[in-house]
């Protein structure tokens, strides 16, 4: 079993958040590495639209809080409270900050990614 800090979404399938019912717990007989992560699906076919094009569902700005990053923090995100904003996985901390969700919040967060990812990338597993 992978190590907790390396599972990624706490195990929920990335695939799932698009789909009609929401996220779904994966399944250890459906993982994918990628990124230094254990990434977890609930199917095979999941697993494979995720190896096929992983950046269309992995959480946006590494899985951490928008709000946080755009007042220049990385703050830790919850995998059951995100929004799908312009078709990309977006996670939050809390409801309230998810309730701040929009495509200028995106932009403005995504905008702040490449200086934050920094302190992400010293400390990443390779």
């Amino acid at each position: 079993m992978p190590a907790a800090d390396l599972l990624a979404l706490r195990g929920f399938d990335a695939v799932s958040y698009f789909l009609p019912g929401g996220p779904t717990s994966g399944r250890a007989a459906y993982e994918l590495s990628w990124r230094g992560r254990v990434w977890r699906f609930a199917s095979a076919a999941n697993r494979e639209a995720f190896r096929r094009d992983p950046e269309t569902y992995a959480p946006r700005l590494g899985g951490y809080d928008p709000v946080g990053m755009v007042e220049g923090r990385l703050v830790d995100a919850d995998p059951l409270v995100f929004a799908l904003i312009g078709e990309r996985l977006y996670l939050f901390r809390d409801p309230e900050r998810r309730a701040l969700a929009g495509p200028d919040l995106a932009g403005r967060a995504e905008a702040r990614w490449p200086d934050l990812r920094t302190l992400t990338e010293a400390t990443a597993p390779d």
